[in-house]
């Protein structure tokens, strides 16, 4: 992001006549969503400066067309064809002028810039593509073939059942082909990671990394063009984020704090929006790492905490206690899935029984940044540590700024980690593959590092039909064999809230990803 930091001429002012601005709680990675996982890359790139394919209805979780107008599929499942929205306008910047509307080149461009290895942009920022790493989309497309202007076809090796969802995601974004032939013929291939150009409803002005994102309005835009310029006002403390939201500095925050609910709610120029999240809470061990290759271990560990207590410490209400990785919202729920319970002594027994001594020292790493899945990690990793020293376990916390910590965790350097997941599309597969299947290691979704073969499996399995009650099972068996195994503990599903001011209309959760602007109008006095 050095290059970016450089890119900003431009004075921020507060002024919010300028447009709408909104309080997020830290800088992004990237501005590339399929570069990285994270919400606060999701909510300043992927429904702000650029389009899919497909997308989802933030209301009823459908997909429905994007930069596609329409999609067939064939009787075997295998091959999808897409036929693509004429007219559509890529930005039109100080940094990049496109000859042309979008079409199947950039189709074909960005989806290969991830699948292929050989891709002139696959190394491009390093060439960590996370998302579809995790749940080795590329290995299962088998070709993507331009047809014309305005049509392509995908072809895969196997049925996938949540291949459409999956490309509906706030990763599968569309890059400019035109942009990239430019980019690489001045020798600035990484820029187009750094300097965007979509087709999404803002475009990308400047950037000062700990202080603020500043967007124009896209007058092309294919939809409703929207009514102002966007500015991320990047504020990482939460009380901080309240002060400007209640004088108006921000018209919506990021990740309203719990304990802050009570004086939104109380104010009438406030709004505070509450929709069931579709995301999981949990604390991961690294089972690459002894003791936590031992099953044994991870069990008595997780009998080792009150998980009743957590809820109510952190979350004050606003979650409800994990069984397995999938929350309610999700037509795989298992209600009566196997739980842990609190058994400090049971937990001193087993550890006794995996040669574990009193005294035995161990890290958890807790997220330095707030999400809903976990809106204070370090005050849980405080609880944990407590309960631990009942059962003569010492735990130090660690903890480090957001761009490292990650960093430090994709390496594996850590012996367990409170972190979450929210989810990008509505099929379990999003959950059960990103989270714990051997692919998911090397991409960094996998905190637990977990690699088992009989689990891939019955991911495999699930994804190669289309009938409900088939997949219900298999991921029932899913939740045995992790159960079982506990390569990590299941701790809440969490809502999610949105805070904003009363002015603003269209300000919607969006269950499936990143926040969405572009809609969003301001009365103004």
């Amino acid at each position: 992001m050095a290059i970016l930091s450089g890119c900003s001429p431009q004075k921020y002012s507060t002024n919010i006549d300028e447009g709408l601005v909104y309080c997020s709680e830290s800088d992004p990675i990237s501005m590339n969503p399929q570069l990285d996982t994270s919400t606060t890359t999701a909510d300043a790139t992927a429904h702000q400066i650029y389009n899919r394919l497909l997308e989802f209805d933030t209301e009823t979780g459908r997909i429905r067309p994007s930069l596609a107008s329409s999609w067939l599929i064939s009787e075997d499942g295998l091959v999808y064809s897409f036929e693509l929205r004429q007219d559509v306008q890529f930005h039109h910047t100080a940094y990049f002028t496109p000859s042309r509307p979008f079409n199947a080149d950039d189709v074909l461009f960005s989806f290969n810039r991830w699948r292929l290895p050989e891709h002139r942009f696959h190394s491009v920022s390093g060439g960590y593509y996370p998302y579809f790493e995790s749940l080795g989309l590329a290995e299962n497309i088998a070709d993507i073939e331009k047809i014309n202007a305005h049509r392509v076809e995908i072809r895969l090796h196997q049925r996938d059942s949540s291949f459409l969802a999956n490309i509906a995601s706030d990763f599968s974004v569309i890059l400019s082909a035109e942009y990239g032939d430019t980019l690489m013929s001045e020798g600035l291939p990484e820029q187009i990671d750094e300097l965007p150009i979509g087709t999404g409803p803002f475009q990308y002005s400047d950037y000062k990394q700990n202080h603020y994102i500043r967007y124009d309005v896209n007058p092309a835009y294919w939809q409703t063009v929207p009514s102002h310029s966007l500015i991320f006002d990047i504020t990482p403390k939460s009380s901080m984020r309240l002060a400007k939201l209640m004088t108006g500095e921000c018209d919506a925050v990021a990740f309203p704090a719990r304990v802050d609910h009570p004086i939104i709610r109380e104010r009438e120029d406030l709004v505070l929006a509450e929709k069931a999240g579709l995301n999981i809470g949990f604390w991961a061990f690294n089972t690459q790492r002894a003791p936590f290759d031992n099953p044994l271990v991870r069990k008595a560990l997780a009998h080792a905490i009150d998980k009743n207590t957590l809820l109510e410490a952190v979350y004050f209400d606003s979650a409800i206690r994990a069984k397995s990785l999938l929350p309610e919202a999700s037509w795989a729920y298992q209600p009566d899935a196997s739980d842990t319970g609190y058994n400090p002594v049971l937990a001193r027994k087993m550890l006794d029984e995996a040669g574990i001594k009193p005294g035995f020292t161990f890290s958890i790493w807790a997220i330095p940044v707030e999400r809903a899945y976990n809106p204070n990690a370090q005050k849980m990793a405080e609880l944990i540590q407590r309960y631990l020293a009942e059962i003569d376990v010492e735990v130090n916390i660690v903890s480090y700024d957001w761009s490292t910590f990650r960093r430090q965790l994709r390496q594996g350097n850590h012996d367990s980690v409170l972190i979450g997941w929210s989810a990008d599309n509505g099929d379990p597969d999003n959950f059960y593959r990103p989270l714990l299947s051997c692919d998911a290691i090397p991409s960094g979704t996998n905190r637990a590092r977990w690699c088992n073969r009989a689990y891939d499996d019955i991911l495999d399995r699930a994804l190669q039909t289309e009938n409900i009650d088939i997949r219900k099972a298999l991921y029932l068996q899913a939740n045995e064999l992790i159960f079982d195994k506990m390569p990590l503990v299941p701790i809440a599903h969490a809502f999610r809230y949105q805070a904003y001011r009363e002015e603003l209309s269209g300000m919607v959760i969006n269950p499936y990803g990143g926040v969405r602007l572009g809609g969003v109008t301001i009365a103004r006095d």
